[in-house]
């Protein structure tokens, strides 16, 4: 698999629990998960034991942060 890279725009593939969001917003933190298909850009990359890991960004309309979370490459999709 092609290694992503930061400021790629992606796409959640699954949704996300809260248990592995760092929500910016209070307003979400009544929310069990991000829904799948939300679309963030990725701002960090970790490798761990030969694996890749994405610290994504998600933000609203205005590109206001409002939720972060570290996914794997198979979380996630490229949009072009």
């Amino acid at each position: 698999m092609k290694k992503l890279k930061l400021l790629d725009t992606i796409a959640s593939l699954k949704p996300i629990s809260i248990e592995r969001l760092q929500l910016v917003e209070k307003d979400y933190s009544s929310i069990a998960s991000l829904p799948s298909v939300q679309v963030g850009t990725i701002v960090e990359v970790y490798e761990q034991d030969e694996e890749y890991y994405y610290l994504v960004e998600f933000a609203d309309t205005q590109g206001c942060e409002y939720a972060m979370a570290t996914l794997r490459a198979d979380e996630i999709l490229v949009l072009h």
